[in-house]
């Protein structure tokens, strides 16, 4: 996609939030007894519901970094899954303007998000044994240098770690856990994936970008900007349940909990929490995870920048 700088007219508005809409957006289906249903802390709503729609506005400001792992929108497809095993997330996304509070039509929504044992597609082999998860090496190593290095180190030390910036070149083809759809006229779109797993210095997380302006081509969407760049956060009551399961409980790989997280502002759902449904005891039937974005569409936030 090509990320183009928006009209200045609002710059004045500038918000680097998202605006979130309350329970009402989306009612999970099943909820009653035996059901658990995450809930979302520190809400902050605004003086007023916008737009007429009868719905709350939180203020959050989420807009994060786009992370090493993305790859340019291509599949343009609800059921991102592939053949990857997991607890199944049933991904409900809803995007208004954060101005009006009015659905966003036609927008993209990309979202990618590691497997159950934290890989990335495209970046396999970057995973193994890594901030991707896998195994990490036991013993000492056996070829150590036995003189003390002199000199004074050159270049530039490598960038993007686990939850940061700077772009990594994909090292393979696949592309599982990766997907883009177009809003309806409601603003909804709705993904099936599975619950991601975690890596080495993250939380689990989904990654997640908004573009407009673009259009619909054979090679995907092109054109337009990225209006928006953010992540999505589990309670970590859900993360717990989930690493009861397999293939979660056979992660050798230690977990970053949610307030431990350098990206995660710890805001509930103003910081990207998700709302999530499932029935307890149950959770390997399936999860359910809702949220509202509320965008600028006339800003561009690419997540390169942060």
């Amino acid at each position: 996609m090509t990320d183009n700088q928006g009209p200045a007219h609002k710059k004045d508005m500038t918000r680097r939030r998202v605006i979130l809409a309350g329970g009402a957006v989306f009612a999970a289906a099943g909820v009653g007894a035996g059901v658990v249903a995450t809930a979302s802390a520190d809400e902050e709503t605004s003086a007023a519901a916008k737009g007429g729609q009868g719905e709350a506005c939180y203020r959050l400001t989420s807009e994060t970094t786009e992370g090493p792992y993305y790859i340019d929108a291509d599949r343009i497809r609800k059921d991102i899954t592939e053949d990857k095993e997991g607890i199944p997330l049933t991904l409900r996304l809803k995007v208004i303007d954060s101005d009006t509070c009015k659905p966003l039509k036609r927008a993209a929504v990309d979202i990618w998000h590691c497997d159950a044992l934290g890989i990335y597609s495209g970046y396999e082999s970057m995973s193994q044994g890594g901030p991707g998860g896998g195994t990490p090496p036991s013993g000492a190593p056996t070829d150590m240098p036995t003189d003390a290095p002199t000199g004074t180190p050159t270049g530039t030390p490598p960038s993007g770690g686990p939850g940061g910036g700077g772009h990594s070149e994909p090292t393979d083809d696949e592309r599982y856990l990766r997907g883009t759809q177009l809003t309806d006229q409601h603003g909804y779109v709705e993904f099936t994936t599975v619950f991601p797993g975690w890596y080495q210095g993250r939380a689990v997380h989904i990654h997640t970008k908004v573009h407009v302006g673009g259009k619909m081509t054979d090679a995907g969407y092109e054109g337009g900007h990225t209006c928006h760049t953010g992540q999505f956060f589990f309670a970590e009551s859900a993360v717990l349940d989930s690493a009861k399961e397999e293939p979660y409980a056979s992660s050798t790989t230690t977990r970053t909990t949610l307030t431990e997280d350098t990206i995660y502002d710890r805001s509930g759902v103003t910081g990207g929490l998700l709302k999530l449904s499932y029935r307890r005891g149950r959770m390997a039937r399936g999860v359910t995870g809702s949220i509202t974005m509320g965008v600028d569409p006339d800003e561009t936030h690419d997540g390169t920048d942060l």
